[in-house]
């Protein structure tokens, strides 16, 4: 399912922005989904398209509460058991060698470093505890603090090079009208 997206909104949101554009059509996919990404809705969707939500929701979670919250809110399985960091790989192929850069071939690298912790404590970090544990397993957990200041620190580019990636492959992401 493509969302619809008028050529004008398409090009004020890139005149604003990467960020702009990245956010036009995250929040017309989600919309043409009902909101919500699920199992349900997924087969709704291209394998670019719960890409570009499977960013958006790992962008929303780690800038929130960092890795621990990703896991601890049940995402680890989607981000770190499916292909998602070779995708964000494969995308930085397609767009970064004409940039010049290795921004998401480094996020990449930095999603399968997040998987072997996911591996090793996945099951602790999602299991039912209070506030209180939730707080705490930050600081029983420290080689996360690695993992979430690296993207913290890259993020803005990273946006920006899914932005790249999204412009080059609109026809993939929405229908254009106008």
């Amino acid at each position: 399912m493509l969302p619809k997206i008028s050529d004008s909104d398409l090009r004020a949101a890139a005149a604003k922005g990467f960020d702009a554009l990245f956010e036009l059509v995250v929040s017309k996919t989600l919309e043409a989904i009902g909101g919500e990404l699920t199992a349900q809705t997924m087969p709704q969707l291209s394998a670019d398209q719960i890409t570009l939500l499977g960013y958006h929701l790992f962008r929303e979670e780690v800038l929130d509460g960092g890795f621990v919250q990703l896991i601890h809110n049940g995402l680890g399985p989607f981000i770190f058991l499916n292909p998602f960091a070779k995708a964000m790989r494969l995308w930085g192929e397609d767009v970064e060698a004409a940039e010049g850069t290795s921004v998401l071939h480094d996020f990449s690298k930095l999603v399968y470093k997040g998987r072997k912790l996911f591996e090793r404590y996945g099951d602790e970090l999602t299991q039912e505890m209070t506030d209180e544990e939730f707080m705490a397993s930050f600081e029983l957990h420290p080689e996360f603090d690695e993992l979430d200041d690296a993207f913290v620190e890259d993020e803005e580019a990273i946006t920006s090079m899914i932005a790249v990636y999204i412009d080059k492959h609109i026809e993939e992401f929405v229908e254009i009208t106008t």
